[in-house]
């Protein structure tokens, strides 16, 4: 069987080679043809100039790349580049509550969201130079429950086959980042500076981005979801459970964290969306589900 980050790659070359979408490798001419050769190649939509914006102020260089080398968003098996193609869509349609709905973040009809953000930062203390940045941030409008709702986006990384790095022990070394924390706290010791504990969820990340978040809103005025991408086999069943078992911890200290799979997300988008968005539900059910 192949592994799943073997499987995610193999089956983006797929569609790209199905719909005459010509590759390259990470380094041109080199590596494994797994990138478009311009981004647009790899999106349903161009970025909206916006999103360009956010990308370009965001750490992780999603969009900077040259003719010799590819930017990391144009690679097929990029969690950025999937998470644009879900959430754009809806940003640009006008319709943020439907995919928010979508996400289980509130009921279906909700109308409480207001706007995208892409890498968003946000810090957790003057002492650590560089903020979480967040994959996607849905701002709500006043009349919500949650001031926001952030998602971590995971495609093929998590099956990458290299562990995870723990969690630094200058985070353990102030406790007042850690009230109201206890578990998260006993979690993040066990896990600093290695994570032993954890082979395909990065739980030192998800614990940084409630940090940061924490920090900017307290306990209890947003909620965080772990978005990802199952497959088949032993990697898929182990990568679920350990997702359960944060999220157990995460509900001890009261933080709303809750998780869902790219392929249920595009399920429900088909379930309620297809008829009226026929030519983008078709998109990511060809290329993603």
């Amino acid at each position: 069987m192949l592994s799943g980050y073997e499987y995610i790659i193999s089956m983006q070359i797929q569609w790209a080679k199905n719909h005459n979408i010509p590759l390259i490798g990470s380094e041109g001419k080199r590596g494994r043809p797994a990138y478009t050769m311009k981004l647009d190649q790899n999106l349903y939509e161009p970025l909206l100039e916006e999103n360009r914006k956010q990308f370009l102020q965001g750490n992780g260089q999603e969009i900077l790349g040259s003719q010799e080398k590819p930017a990391k968003m144009q690679a097929l098996h990029s969690s950025s580049a999937l998470g644009v193609n879900i959430f754009q869509y809806w940003q640009k349609q006008g319709l943020t509550s439907e995919i928010a709905s979508a996400c289980g973040f509130c009921n279906r009809g909700s109308q409480v969201s207001d706007r995208f953000v892409f890498e968003e930062k946000y810090s957790i203390n003057s002492k650590f130079i560089i903020p979480p940045n967040i994959d996607v941030v849905i701002h709500n409008k006043n009349s919500s429950k949650y001031e926001l709702f952030a998602v971590e986006c995971k495609f093929s990384e998590a099956y990458g086959g290299r562990r995870h790095g723990g969690l630094k022990s200058p985070y353990l070394a102030d406790q007042s980042l850690w009230h109201k924390l206890n578990n998260l706290n006993k979690l993040a010791e066990e896990i600093s500076p290695l994570d032993k504990r954890y082979t395909y969820l990065h739980a030192a990340q998800l614990i940084k981005h409630i940090l940061g978040l924490k920090t900017k809103l307290g306990n209890k005025n947003f909620r965080l979801l772990y978005l990802w991408y199952d497959v088949l086999g032993k990697e898929g069943v182990v990568h679920r459970a350990e997702v359960e078992d944060f999220a157990e911890i995460a509900k001890f200290d009261g933080i709303k964290f809750h998780s869902m799979t790219y392929q249920e997300l595009i399920v429900i988008l088909d379930r309620y969306y297809r008829e009226q968005h026929l030519e983008y539900i078709k998109y990511i059910t060809d290329r993603y589900y």
